[in-house]
């Protein structure tokens, strides 16, 4: 288990964001940090106890998809 970085206050944000960047990996995205083979939930878990993925916030997502909707009408 990871330490939870200061910036996401409290564990659902981070398991969000690790489960996100997870299937941003099985997508092809590469890996940032390196290692022996492991599961890429568990890279994706490191990678944000890192910092190395910016915080994730709901509020955001949902903007982007209202305006995303209007676009394709």
């Amino acid at each position: 288990m990871y330490k939870l970085p200061e910036e996401l206050e409290n564990k659902y944000k981070f398991v969000t964001l690790a489960s996100m960047r997870a299937e941003q990996l099985q997508g092809g995205a590469v890996p940032r940090v390196t290692g022996a083979e492991r599961k890429l939930t568990v890279i994706a878990q490191e990678e944000v106890a890192t910092g190395q993925v910016a915080p994730w916030q709901p509020e955001d997502a949902e903007l982007d998809s209202v305006g995303e909707e209007e676009e394709e009408e």
